[in-house]
């Protein structure tokens, strides 16, 4: 996962239909997904998760394989969750040290059951 300052954030160009900023109340199963190569995903509030639901809907229901950004509210301990839903990079916030962001994901390398991203639990009999 790309983990992104503040500062670092391009905003959503303005006439550019390759990207695509997707409010917490829409349904990400009706989106148009032709040409959109990122589609931003807002948290207005850490306890607000709609957009967790939106990403695993987006990556594995309607396969989309571009970029799914979380913006807004987003604190570290969220960004091991917001990958297993399907995030591909995320915001932080302002006052949120990035350089820490990285220790979550060497904390949780594995996980038991499947996600978005590894569908397989890690029980499953792997190819050979």
């Amino acid at each position: 996962m790309k983990i992104l300052a503040s500062h670092e954030h391009e905003a959503l160009a303005e006439g550019d239909a390759s990207q695509v900023a997707l409010a917490n109340d829409a349904d990400a199963m009706a989106l148009p997904l032709e040409g959109v190569t990122r589609i931003d995903l807002h948290f207005p509030q850490f306890t607000d998760g709609r957009a967790f639901s939106q990403a695993y809907l987006l990556r594995r229901r309607r396969g989309f394989t571009g970029d799914l950004r979380a913006t807004g509210d987003v604190l570290i301990d969220q960004l091991v969750q917001m990958q297993r839903t399907g995030f591909s990079s995320a915001v932080l916030r302002a006052d949120v040290d990035a350089s820490a962001a990285q220790r979550q994901f060497e904390r949780f390398a594995r996980f038991y059951q499947g996600d978005a991203v590894q569908t397989a639990p890690i029980f499953a009999p792997q190819e050979a």
